[in-house]
């Protein structure tokens, strides 16, 4: 535990926003299955959910959270099971 007020105020800080990024991830990675399951039923709202899991990834990506390639990547895969 540091000593100084400056540090012990940036710890406190840090994990407050790694645990907002966390369940940021979280939120990103649930909305994600929850569209696959859908795929894998053929239920219709599918595309419904494929626009929520998209948005839920481009808000990720610009808090810089996850990298824009990964973003961008994972958009893609998930739009391609819709297709198939």
């Amino acid at each position: 535990m540091p000593n100084i007020d400056s540090a012990i105020k940036r710890v406190r800080t840090s994990e407050k926003a790694n645990l907002l990024n966390n369940n940021q991830k979280s939120a990103m990675r649930t909305k994600i299955k929850k569209y696959e399951a859908a795929v894998a039923e053929s239920a219709e709202n599918s595309e419904a959910l494929l626009l929520d899991a998209q948005k839920a990834i481009d808000s990720v990506a610009s808090k810089g959270l996850i990298h824009a390639n990964k973003a961008a990547r994972d958009k893609s895969r998930l739009a391609k099971k819709l297709n198939k």
